[in-house]
């Protein structure tokens, strides 16, 4: 390092910054000044101090005392001058150099410790503390470094960390020889002390006895050895530990241990004496391992094998006997035994039978399938016995034992002669099953042809009468005006009259229509008016009980059908859909437009592609599973009880479907609803419109009060005319529901007038729920359908009276005053 530089320190101390000319020697005289006295102290104290130079470049070292000489190793010469890096070495923790580094930059104060190395090589701890010194005027001037040798310290907390290693290995490996011995079953050891005549145990073998744990290192009175042992094994433990005790080699027993709470386990014991230079017995020691699960799986094996009459044998081939359980002796009638002589089994085979016992089969593996007759020994009976097992190889004495099962299968061959017998005689008897079928089905089919005649002329008289009704009715006040010669309201009872002959025209058309006498009327049709005309016949027909969504499309195409048919079947699909959610649900009718491609078309029958409207009838009931699907559209084909369906409605909407050049399809899954889909093929013309006839309900008047209950209107309207002409104050009512919740209120009525046949509650129904409030009410029913003839006679209460549909006007006036006058 040069010496020729000029700058040096001032009066006051302060020095120039690092690199301005500033030299090593001066830099030593510049600490030997600013320590005045206290030099000969940091030269001779036995704490290893060195001062550093920041001034100068890479900070050199610029004072080292004795101390520090000693432990370091180096001399002043070839350690002054330097950076304090040359204490560091290949394991010098590269983190503490790095924070010592950053402290020093930052003009920061640090203790640490790290690894520095000797001038020999040899590493030494070293905690070092780092202080930076500055003069009067706050500049750094020096770093003073004080060091402590303490590689005894940290060797000895070395060795502690090491010794806790071990022994928290040692207790790992404790720990883990304890879960060994309980996954193998080891539930305790025990060392008897014979000539001490005390016993030590460990704290398994204490808790599976029921000792106190834990059990002190002085051992107990060997008689607790004893203590718990069931009272039916200890005798014959103890004789056995004697027999040991007194020469015997091994002591090998399962016994019963019973617990304080009553239960019981079983153990295995197994153990060995000791002898002394004498040759008497010093000690007696041995393991105790609970097989109380093993036990209890021999127990279940034995009731399974019992109650399966299932025998289990163990054979080696050329020995004279096999060991066998005790059900496989019950299966010979043998006496219970363990081991039998192999001859005597195979002597209770008949003759030309295979043995059960077959000393020829030598090879490894599964023992072939056979079924043997045998006499059994106790009473001569013969009976089948099937063995299966398989022939396996001792590893140890490789010896081929046979184990396996045997187990009665006479019960199975009885079966398979009387079906050989069977089998005989099957095709007799087949054709005789056939013909008595094809009788029963024709019997069957004309039965359920009368019974849906039946239910469709019912249902036609009745729409017939309630429309005779409105026709004659209308008709009768017609007259009835004329005579009076007042002609003011002739042309309301005209319209009523044609509108009744108008939809009785219509019904007719579709009877004709499904019986396909005479074409369909085919008409432009607005699918999404039609529909929404429905709704209220829908929602009756639905009932409360079933949730009506109508969905319909914007912009949906115009059809060519008879609308008549149409709205049958819309009606015919509600009225299954109802059906099949007997405890309500939620119907949707959907209406849109639909392209049906040829892939489409190539699975049905004499559909052409194109575009159609599509009605869509969807609901949420138990669905069809795919063989009534195959079946639905088969005329008469029904899956409700007797009486209860025709068979006829899908049918009629397949041919309505098919003669509109359209198609139907089904879509069901059980459980999941059932969706139709109606394709009618797309009409491009224009609508026609249609003149619809609407009648005007009668205003009431003055009198004693009627209430009309007829979801007819055309009916219902023509009641309340007559009631008007006698001069009865009258209410009406579409159904039921309406109609009880007006005799449930405060208004004051002389007379009930209801339809029987009303949607959701029925006309009784609704008469005896009345009488509930209003027992004096009097009531006149009407009916229109033979089915409710059996209603009359015999069922009517007092006050009540029938007048069946269609009546002349002058007979319902002479009811009505007859009934309300009496």
């Amino acid at each position: 390092m040069s010496k020729d530089k000029t700058t040096r320190p001032g009066a006051s101390g302060r020095a120039a910054a690092p690199g301005a000319g500033w030299s090593l020697p001066e830099a030593r005289a510049a600490v030997r000044t600013r320590s005045g006295p206290f030099f000969t102290a940091l030269e001779r104290t036995r704490q290893p101090m060195i001062v550093t130079d920041p001034r100068l470049p890479d900070n050199p070292i610029v004072f080292a005392n004795a101390a520090f000489l000693a432990l370091t190793g180096h001399d002043a010469d070839d350690l002054l001058g330097r950076n304090c890096r040359l204490l560091q070495g290949p394991e010098t923790d590269r983190d503490a150099v790095a924070r010592i580094r950053e402290a020093v930059e930052a003009r920061q104060e640090i203790r640490i410790a790290l690894t520095n190395y000797r001038k020999d090589g040899t590493p030494f701890w070293n905690e070092l503390h780092v202080c930076p010194v500055f003069d009067e005027g706050g500049d750094l001037i020096n770093f003073f470094a004080s060091l402590i040798d303490a590689t005894r310290a940290h060797a000895a907390e070395a060795a502690r960390s090491r010794l806790g290693d071990i022994e928290g290995r040692l207790a790992e490996a404790q720990r883990r020889l304890t879960l060994t011995q309980s996954a193998a079953g080891v539930a305790g050891t025990w060392d008897w002390d014979i000539t001490g005549d005390r016993l030590h145990v460990d704290d398994r073998f204490a808790r599976l006895t029921g000792m106190a744990v834990p059990v002190a290192n002085a051992g107990v009175r060997t008689n607790a050895f004893f203590a718990n042992i069931h009272p039916l094994d200890r005798m014959r433990i103890r004789l056995a530990v004697s027999g040991v005790l007194n020469g015997a080699e091994v002591f090998d027993k399962e016994y019963r241990l019973s617990g304080a709470d009553g239960a019981i386990r079983w153990v295995h014991a197994r153990g060995r004496c000791l002898y002394d230079e004498d040759g008497a017995p010093s000690r007696f020691t041995g393991v105790l391992v609970e097989v109380t699960d093993q036990k209890r799986v021999e127990e279940r094996l034995r009731i399974a094998q019992t109650a399966g009459r299932i025998g289990a044998f163990e054979y080696v081939p050329g020995f004279a006997t096999v060991a066998v359980s005790t059900q496989f002796c019950n299966l010979l009638g043998l006496m219970p035994s363990e081991t039998l002589a192999a001859s005597a089994v195979n002597a209770l085979t008949v003759e030309a039978d295979r043995p059960l016992l077959d000393p020829r089969l030598r090879e490894v593996g599964e023992l072939p399938y056979s079924e043997t007759r045998v006499r059994l020994a106790d009473t001569g009976e013969i009976r089948w016995l099937a063995r299966r097992g398989e022939a396996i190889r001792d590893n140890e004495s490789a010896d081929l034992r046979h184990v396996g099962v045997i187990y009665d299968v006479t019960a199975t061959k009885e079966a398979e002669v009387a079906l050989r017998e069977l089998n005989e005689t099957l095709e007799a008897r087949i054709r005789d099953a056939i013909a008595e079928r094809e009788q029963a089905e024709d019997q069957l089919r004309q039965s359920q042809k009368m019974e849906a005649v039946g239910q469709l002329t019912g249902g036609i008289a009745h729409d017939f009468n309630n429309l005779l009704t409105g026709i004659v009715g209308s008709l009768d006040l017609m007259q009835t005006r004329i005579n009076e010669g007042r002609t003011e309201h002739l042309s309301r009872y005209a319209g009523l009259a044609m509108s009744s002959a108008q939809r009785a025209a219509a019904l007719t058309h579709r009877l004709l229509a499904f019986s396909r006498r005479q074409p369909l009327e085919a008409k432009p049709v607005d699918v999404n008016r039609l529909v929404s005309s429905m709704d209220d016949l829908l929602r009756r027909t639905l009932g409360e009980h079933v949730r009506l969504e109508v969905v319909v499309a914007g912009g949906l195409w115009l059809t060519l059908c008879d609308p008549n048919q149409l709205e049958n079947a819309v009606l015919n699909l509600a009225i299954n859909a109802r059906d099949a959610m007997p405890h309500g649900g939620r119907l949707t009718v959907e209406t849109a437009n639909a392209h049906l491609d040829d892939a489409y078309v190539a699975r049905e029958v004499g559909v052409q592609a194109g575009q159609y409207v599509c009605i869509c009838v969807s609901d949420t009931g138990t669905g069809m599973p795919a063989d009534v699907i195959a079946r639905a559209f088969d005329p008469f084909f029904t899956t409700k009880p007797l009486g209860q369906g025709t068979g006829l409605g899908l049918s009629m909407i397949y041919g309505f479907a098919k003669q509109s050049e359209g198609n139907v399809k089904i879509y069901s899954e059980m459980g999941q609803g059932t969706t139709v889909k109606l394709y009618l093929p797309r009409y491009r013309g224009d609508l026609e419109q249609a003149v619809e006839v609407s009648a005007q309900a009668p205003r009431a008047e003055r009198g004693e009060t009627v209430l009309v209950v007829e979801d007819d209107t055309t009916v219902r309207s023509l009641v309340g005319e007559v009631l008007q002409e006698l001069g009865y104050r009258t209410f009406e009512a579409s159904d039921g529901p309406s109609g009880l919740q007006i005799l449930q209120s405060d208004v004051d009525i002389d007379l009930l007038i209801t339809d029987v046949g009303l949607p959701g509650i029925n006309g009784r129904q609704l008469a005896d729920q009345a009488r509930v409030t209003r027992p004096t009410l009097k009531v006149l029913f009407m009916t229109g359908y033979a089915e409710n003839a059996a209603f009359g006679n015999g069922h009517l209460g007092v006050g009540m009276q029938m007048i069946t549909k269609p009546f002349p006007v002058e007979g319902l006036a002479t009811k009505i005053r007859s009934i309300i006058g009496s």
